[in-house]
Protein backbone atom coordinates (compact mmCIF):
# COMPACT_ATOMS: atom_id res chain seq x y z
CA UNK A 1 0.00 0.00 0.00
CA UNK A 2 2.95 2.30 0.68
CA UNK A 3 5.13 1.98 -2.21
CA UNK A 4 1.43 2.09 -4.62
CA UNK A 5 0.48 5.59 -2.71
CA UNK A 6 4.22 6.98 -3.04
CA UNK A 7 4.25 5.69 -6.72
CA UNK A 8 0.99 7.27 -7.41
CA UNK A 9 1.79 10.81 -5.81
CA UNK A 10 5.50 10.75 -7.34
CA UNK A 11 3.30 10.90 -10.91
CA UNK A 12 1.55 13.95 -9.74
CA UNK A 13 5.17 15.39 -8.94
CA UNK A 14 6.76 14.50 -12.02
CA UNK A 15 4.29 16.70 -13.74
CA UNK A 16 4.83 19.63 -11.29
CA UNK A 17 4.86 22.55 -12.45
CA UNK A 18 7.13 25.62 -11.10
CA UNK A 19 5.26 27.94 -8.49
CA UNK A 20 5.22 31.17 -9.59
CA UNK A 21 7.14 32.88 -6.90
CA UNK A 22 9.81 30.52 -7.74
CA UNK A 23 12.63 32.65 -9.80
CA UNK A 24 14.54 31.03 -12.97
CA UNK A 25 18.46 31.13 -12.98
CA UNK A 26 20.81 30.88 -15.58
CA UNK A 27 23.83 29.97 -13.58
CA UNK A 28 24.40 26.28 -13.70
CA UNK A 29 25.62 24.81 -10.22
CA UNK A 30 29.49 24.65 -10.33
CA UNK A 31 29.73 27.09 -13.53
CA UNK A 32 32.18 29.77 -12.72
CA UNK A 33 29.30 32.37 -12.78
CA UNK A 34 27.34 30.44 -10.01
CA UNK A 35 31.21 29.87 -8.10
CA UNK A 36 32.81 33.34 -8.02
CA UNK A 37 29.26 34.51 -6.26
CA UNK A 38 29.52 31.83 -3.81
CA UNK A 39 32.81 32.12 -2.85
CA UNK A 40 34.36 34.96 -0.68
CA UNK A 41 37.81 36.74 -1.58
CA UNK A 42 40.59 35.93 1.16
CA UNK A 43 40.89 39.57 1.28
CA UNK A 44 37.39 41.30 2.22
CA UNK A 45 34.78 40.49 4.67
CA UNK A 46 31.73 39.10 3.13
CA UNK A 47 28.79 41.59 2.85
CA UNK A 48 25.76 41.10 4.85
CA UNK A 49 23.41 39.12 3.34
CA UNK A 50 20.33 40.89 2.00
CA UNK A 51 16.86 39.34 1.42
CA UNK A 52 15.91 38.34 -1.80
CA UNK A 53 13.03 36.16 -3.49
CA UNK A 54 15.35 33.29 -3.13
CA UNK A 55 17.06 34.22 0.39
CA UNK A 56 15.58 35.16 3.72
CA UNK A 57 17.70 36.01 6.32
CA UNK A 58 16.34 35.87 10.11
CA UNK A 59 17.92 35.08 13.17
CA UNK A 60 17.00 32.23 16.03
CA UNK A 61 17.98 34.02 19.13
CA UNK A 62 21.89 35.03 18.76
CA UNK A 63 22.01 32.32 15.97
CA UNK A 64 21.84 34.03 12.15
CA UNK A 65 19.52 32.02 9.61
CA UNK A 66 18.54 31.92 6.24
CA UNK A 67 15.82 30.30 4.15
CA UNK A 68 17.22 28.85 1.09
CA UNK A 69 14.34 28.50 -1.95
CA UNK A 70 15.01 24.93 -3.67
CA UNK A 71 11.53 24.83 -5.60
CA UNK A 72 7.99 24.23 -5.77
CA UNK A 73 5.56 21.72 -6.33
CA UNK A 74 2.02 21.89 -7.71
CA UNK A 75 -0.95 18.97 -7.24
CA UNK A 76 -4.38 19.02 -8.13
CA UNK A 77 -7.04 18.82 -5.30
CA UNK A 78 -8.43 15.39 -6.29
CA UNK A 79 -7.76 13.98 -2.50
CA UNK A 80 -5.17 11.71 -4.46
CA UNK A 81 -2.34 13.71 -2.36
CA UNK A 82 -3.85 15.65 0.73
CA UNK A 83 -7.03 14.84 2.31
CA UNK A 84 -7.13 11.25 1.43
CA UNK A 85 -10.57 9.19 1.97
CA UNK A 86 -12.30 13.08 1.88
CA UNK A 87 -13.83 14.75 -1.46
CA UNK A 88 -12.37 17.77 -3.29
CA UNK A 89 -15.26 19.85 -2.05
CA UNK A 90 -14.58 19.39 1.50
CA UNK A 91 -10.42 20.07 0.50
CA UNK A 92 -12.01 23.47 -1.19
CA UNK A 93 -14.29 24.48 1.92
CA UNK A 94 -10.72 24.26 3.71
CA UNK A 95 -8.69 26.40 0.51
CA UNK A 96 -11.89 28.97 0.38
CA UNK A 97 -11.04 29.65 3.58
CA UNK A 98 -7.77 30.54 3.91
CA UNK A 99 -8.32 32.22 0.53
CA UNK A 100 -6.36 30.74 -1.61
CA UNK A 101 -7.31 28.64 -4.78
CA UNK A 102 -9.66 25.61 -4.62
CA UNK A 103 -8.56 23.48 -7.48
CA UNK A 104 -4.44 22.75 -6.65
CA UNK A 105 -2.27 22.72 -3.51
CA UNK A 106 1.22 24.62 -3.98
CA UNK A 107 4.23 23.57 -1.33
CA UNK A 108 7.39 25.43 -1.52
CA UNK A 109 10.56 23.61 -0.96
CA UNK A 110 13.34 25.73 1.03
CA UNK A 111 16.28 24.38 3.32
CA UNK A 112 17.38 26.40 5.91
CA UNK A 113 20.99 27.47 6.60
CA UNK A 114 22.29 28.29 10.12
CA UNK A 115 25.43 29.71 11.21
CA UNK A 116 26.87 29.00 14.59
CA UNK A 117 29.96 30.32 15.20
CA UNK A 118 32.43 28.54 13.31
CA UNK A 119 30.22 26.17 12.04
CA UNK A 120 27.51 26.31 8.85
CA UNK A 121 24.00 24.06 9.47
CA UNK A 122 22.31 22.86 6.56
CA UNK A 123 19.00 21.10 7.24
CA UNK A 124 18.03 19.12 4.22
CA UNK A 125 18.93 20.11 0.65
CA UNK A 126 15.80 20.08 -1.45
CA UNK A 127 15.63 18.04 -4.50
CA UNK A 128 18.45 18.03 -6.48
CA UNK A 129 18.04 16.56 -9.90
CA UNK A 130 15.34 14.42 -8.79
CA UNK A 131 12.11 16.56 -9.75
CA UNK A 132 13.42 18.19 -12.94
CA UNK A 133 13.12 22.09 -13.14
CA UNK A 134 10.72 22.69 -11.06
CA UNK A 135 13.51 22.47 -7.80
CA UNK A 136 16.76 21.96 -7.66
CA UNK A 137 17.79 25.83 -7.16
CA UNK A 138 19.19 25.64 -3.82
CA UNK A 139 22.85 26.22 -5.17
CA UNK A 140 22.01 29.13 -6.52
CA UNK A 141 19.89 29.92 -3.36
CA UNK A 142 23.61 29.90 -1.61
CA UNK A 143 25.00 31.28 -4.20
CA UNK A 144 22.92 34.35 -3.67
CA UNK A 145 23.80 34.26 0.34
CA UNK A 146 27.21 34.23 -0.42
CA UNK A 147 27.89 30.27 1.12
CA UNK A 148 30.03 27.85 -0.38
CA UNK A 149 29.21 24.61 -0.33
CA UNK A 150 32.32 23.23 0.74
CA UNK A 151 32.09 25.29 4.10
CA UNK A 152 28.92 23.88 5.17
CA UNK A 153 30.20 21.86 8.24
CA UNK A 154 27.01 19.76 9.37
CA UNK A 155 23.83 19.03 7.12
CA UNK A 156 20.53 17.49 9.38
CA UNK A 157 18.32 15.60 6.96
CA UNK A 158 14.98 14.90 8.39
CA UNK A 159 13.78 11.62 6.09
CA UNK A 160 15.04 10.30 2.68
CA UNK A 161 12.37 11.30 0.41
CA UNK A 162 13.70 12.93 -3.14
CA UNK A 163 13.25 16.30 -1.98
CA UNK A 164 14.58 16.54 1.28
CA UNK A 165 17.74 14.44 0.12
CA UNK A 166 18.39 15.08 -3.41
CA UNK A 167 20.53 18.22 -2.69
CA UNK A 168 23.57 15.83 -1.28
CA UNK A 169 25.08 14.85 -4.45
CA UNK A 170 25.01 15.87 -7.82
CA UNK A 171 24.19 14.19 -11.17
CA UNK A 172 27.55 12.26 -11.77
CA UNK A 173 26.92 11.02 -8.11
CA UNK A 174 29.36 13.16 -6.50
CA UNK A 175 29.08 14.82 -2.94
CA UNK A 176 28.08 18.44 -2.67
CA UNK A 177 28.80 19.51 0.48
CA UNK A 178 32.59 17.41 0.55
CA UNK A 179 33.50 18.79 3.96
CA UNK A 180 29.99 18.07 5.24
CA UNK A 181 28.87 15.83 8.25
CA UNK A 182 25.53 14.31 7.44
CA UNK A 183 23.74 13.66 10.40
CA UNK A 184 20.32 11.54 10.01
CA UNK A 185 18.63 9.22 12.25
CA UNK A 186 19.54 5.76 12.71
CA UNK A 187 16.59 4.15 12.01
CA UNK A 188 16.34 6.30 8.50
CA UNK A 189 19.87 5.93 8.18
CA UNK A 190 18.74 1.67 8.01
CA UNK A 191 15.54 2.37 6.22
CA UNK A 192 17.79 4.72 2.74
CA UNK A 193 20.52 2.61 3.08
CA UNK A 194 18.60 -0.81 2.64
CA UNK A 195 15.95 -0.06 -0.08
CA UNK A 196 16.31 -1.47 -3.62
CA UNK A 197 16.71 0.79 -6.62
CA UNK A 198 13.01 0.52 -7.86
CA UNK A 199 11.30 1.04 -4.39
CA UNK A 200 14.34 4.21 -3.65
CA UNK A 201 12.43 6.02 -7.32
CA UNK A 202 9.21 5.84 -6.05
CA UNK A 203 10.19 8.05 -2.71
CA UNK A 204 11.86 9.82 -5.58
CA UNK A 205 15.68 9.44 -5.54
CA UNK A 206 16.96 8.54 -8.80
CA UNK A 207 20.79 7.82 -8.07
CA UNK A 208 20.52 5.74 -4.86
CA UNK A 209 23.16 3.50 -5.08
CA UNK A 210 25.79 6.42 -5.75
CA UNK A 211 24.12 8.31 -3.46
CA UNK A 212 24.55 5.23 -0.38
CA UNK A 213 28.03 4.88 -1.69
CA UNK A 214 28.96 8.71 -1.61
CA UNK A 215 27.06 9.14 2.16
CA UNK A 216 28.49 6.05 3.58
CA UNK A 217 31.69 7.66 4.94
CA UNK A 218 29.86 10.67 6.03
CA UNK A 219 26.83 9.82 8.42
CA UNK A 220 26.21 10.28 11.72
CA UNK A 221 23.40 7.75 12.41
CA UNK A 222 22.22 9.18 15.75
CA UNK A 223 19.70 8.13 17.82
CA UNK A 224 16.17 9.41 18.02
CA UNK A 225 15.80 12.46 20.22
CA UNK A 226 19.63 13.03 20.87
CA UNK A 227 21.16 16.37 21.51
CA UNK A 228 23.65 16.87 18.38
CA UNK A 229 25.23 19.74 18.63
CA UNK A 230 24.99 20.86 22.75
CA UNK A 231 22.47 24.02 22.99
CA UNK A 232 22.36 24.30 19.43
CA UNK A 233 20.32 21.45 17.34
CA UNK A 234 18.75 18.72 19.27
CA UNK A 235 16.93 15.99 17.12
CA UNK A 236 13.20 15.07 17.93
CA UNK A 237 11.64 12.53 16.75
CA UNK A 238 8.02 13.05 14.67
CA UNK A 239 6.36 9.58 14.06
CA UNK A 240 4.67 7.94 10.64
CA UNK A 241 6.35 10.16 7.62
CA UNK A 242 9.48 7.49 7.37
CA UNK A 243 10.53 5.07 9.38
CA UNK A 244 13.06 7.67 11.17
CA UNK A 245 11.69 10.72 10.29
CA UNK A 246 13.11 13.64 12.35
CA UNK A 247 12.50 17.16 13.61
CA UNK A 248 15.24 20.06 14.47
CA UNK A 249 14.65 21.54 17.28
CA UNK A 250 17.62 24.77 16.70
CA UNK A 251 18.51 27.02 19.23
CA UNK A 252 18.60 27.61 23.24
CA UNK A 253 16.43 28.24 26.09
CA UNK A 254 13.27 30.68 25.13
CA UNK A 255 15.04 31.61 21.04
CA UNK A 256 14.26 27.88 19.36
CA UNK A 257 12.45 27.13 15.93
CA UNK A 258 11.37 23.77 15.58
CA UNK A 259 12.05 22.42 12.15
CA UNK A 260 9.16 20.26 10.93
CA UNK A 261 10.52 18.48 7.91
CA UNK A 262 7.45 16.33 6.45
CA UNK A 263 5.31 16.74 9.95
CA UNK A 264 3.34 19.27 7.78
CA UNK A 265 3.37 19.43 4.29
CA UNK A 266 0.41 22.46 3.33
CA UNK A 267 0.15 25.42 5.37
CA UNK A 268 -3.84 24.84 4.91
CA UNK A 269 -4.84 21.38 4.98
CA UNK A 270 -2.19 19.68 7.19
CA UNK A 271 -2.70 23.02 10.00
CA UNK A 272 -6.50 23.71 9.36
CA UNK A 273 -7.24 20.01 9.49
CA UNK A 274 -3.81 18.03 10.76
CA UNK A 275 -5.81 15.00 11.37
CA UNK A 276 -7.01 14.25 7.47
CA UNK A 277 -4.09 11.37 5.96
CA UNK A 278 -2.02 12.09 2.91
CA UNK A 279 -0.27 9.48 0.72
CA UNK A 280 3.01 10.82 1.39
CA UNK A 281 3.08 9.39 4.83
CA UNK A 282 4.14 5.67 4.81
CA UNK A 283 2.02 5.30 8.32
CA UNK A 284 -0.72 7.37 7.57
CA UNK A 285 -2.60 6.65 11.21
CA UNK A 286 0.47 7.59 12.80
CA UNK A 287 1.61 10.30 10.91
CA UNK A 288 -1.58 11.90 11.36
CA UNK A 289 -1.76 11.18 15.33
CA UNK A 290 1.63 13.20 15.35
CA UNK A 291 1.11 16.17 13.11
CA UNK A 292 -2.50 16.54 15.18
CA UNK A 293 -0.16 16.46 18.69
CA UNK A 294 2.50 18.96 16.88
CA UNK A 295 0.05 21.64 15.61
CA UNK A 296 -2.00 21.65 19.15
CA UNK A 297 1.61 21.59 21.54
CA UNK A 298 2.91 24.45 18.96
CA UNK A 299 -0.19 26.39 19.34
CA UNK A 300 -0.21 25.67 23.48
CA UNK A 301 3.90 26.86 23.68
CA UNK A 302 3.99 29.33 20.81
CA UNK A 303 6.64 27.71 19.81
CA UNK A 304 8.27 29.21 16.00
CA UNK A 305 8.40 26.84 13.66
CA UNK A 306 10.16 26.33 10.37
CA UNK A 307 8.02 24.60 7.47
CA UNK A 308 10.00 23.30 4.89
CA UNK A 309 7.09 23.40 2.20
CA UNK A 310 4.63 26.32 3.70
CA UNK A 311 4.73 29.50 1.34
CA UNK A 312 8.56 30.85 1.46
CA UNK A 313 10.03 31.72 3.75
CA UNK A 314 8.40 28.81 5.88
CA UNK A 315 9.04 31.10 9.48
CA UNK A 316 6.23 31.51 11.47
CA UNK A 317 3.74 30.16 14.33
CA UNK A 318 0.50 28.38 14.69
CA UNK A 319 -1.99 30.08 16.27
CA UNK A 320 -5.93 29.02 17.29
CA UNK A 321 -8.43 30.91 14.86
CA UNK A 322 -12.08 30.19 16.62
CA UNK A 323 -12.42 25.90 15.97
CA UNK A 324 -9.47 26.02 13.61
CA UNK A 325 -6.29 26.78 13.71
CA UNK A 326 -4.23 28.79 11.54
CA UNK A 327 -0.67 29.35 9.55
CA UNK A 328 0.90 32.91 10.82
CA UNK A 329 4.12 33.74 9.10
CA UNK A 330 6.37 36.37 9.83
Amino acid sequence: MYRRQIAMSLVVLTLAVTLAACSQRNDAPGSPAADSTAKATPDRTPEPVSASENVKPFAIGKLPAFALRDGGLEFPNDNKVFGVGHTPQEVAVELSAAGVPTDKIQLSIQPLLVKSGDRVLLFDTGAGTNFGPTAGKLSASLAAADVDPANVTDIFISHAHGDHIGGLVNAQGALVFPNAKVHLSAPEWKYLSGLKDDAAKQIGVENHAALVAALTPKVDAFAPNAELIPGVVTAKEIKGHTPGHSGYVIGSGTDTLLYIGDAAHSHVISVRKPEWPNSFDGDQATAAASRKALVESSVASGQRIYAVHFPFPGVGRIEKRGDTYAWVAE
